[in-house]
């Protein structure tokens, strides 16, 4: 109980001023069979901000019942999200060769976390997930990142194709997708120029259409008898593999 109310916002009005203030919402819950005007305004700013949402049963603020919800809570992110271009320009200020990790519908908060943890480790400059079918930043994710969550900027996108696209034409990007279905092996491949590496969900791996804009797919080498390794790990793989090509510069 102690944790929702450190990491939600309760009210129809509290929400709606949060949302005026910017606040950093991952998703807000809403009582199914809610209505008013002042509920039908929070509505269309949910809708208007891109803010996911979720309608749910009244027994699911049974637990909440010493605040005043009105049947409206919202989560928020304890780290701010960032603009990945400001990121971007920064790093080209220092001179630095850019890192970029992409997280496709990664939605485990403990790989999350662990994920997070790596990608600080190795230098990533920046994390990218979805608006949707992304993990929260939630004191678990943080806690699992070893506080990383606080060292490294995420940037929440509400189009991750066009975002991907972008880096690829627009700022020159080298995108690789990592999957078992690639050809290439992970270090058959140059990490040495501005990256973009793609990572996918264990169970729906990365979309087709994010696959098609990669400049190449690459895969781990294995010779065990399960399919493929648990997502955390197999990114820590692959970031560490730009680590060693790059220090070898």
């Amino acid at each position: 109980m102690a944790k929702y109310k450190q990491e939600c916002i309760f009210g129809i009005r509290a929400v709606i001023e949060a949302i005026q203030q910017e606040k950093e919402i991952d998703k807000v819950m809403l009582r199914r069979g809610s209505y008013g005007d002042l509920f039908q305004q929070l509505f269309k700013m949910i809708r208007d901000n891109d803010i996911a949402f979720q309608y749910v049963p009244d027994e699911a603020f049974r637990a909440f019942s010493d605040r005043n919800h009105q049947g409206v809570l919202a989560e928020i992110s304890p780290v701010p999200y960032q603009d990945i271009n400001e990121v971007l320009d920064e790093v080209a200020k220092e001179g630095k060769v850019p890192f970029v990790l992409v997280l496709d519908r990664v939605t485990d908060v403990r790989n999350f976390g662990a994920i997070v943890r790596s990608a600080e480790s190795a230098g990533v400059h920046a994390v990218i997930i979805p608006n949707k079918n992304s993990a929260k930043i939630s004191s678990d994710a943080v806690k699992t990142s070893a506080g990383a969550l606080y060292h490294i900027p995420v940037c929440r996108v509400t189009n991750l194709k066009r975002i991907v696209r972008e880096l690829k034409f627009q700022r020159e990007f080298q995108v690789y997708a990592a999957t078992e279905k690639a050809e290439k092996f992970y270090t058959e491949v140059d990490m040495k120029q501005a990256l973009v590496v793609i990572m996918g969900s264990e169970d729906k791996g990365i979309d087709e259409d994010l696959l098609n804009i990669a400049t190449e797919c690459i895969k781990i080498p294995q010779k065990g008898q399960i399919e493929s390794l648990n997502v955390s790990a197999a990114a820590t793989v692959v970031m560490f593999e730009v680590v060693r090509q790059r220090d070898l510069i």
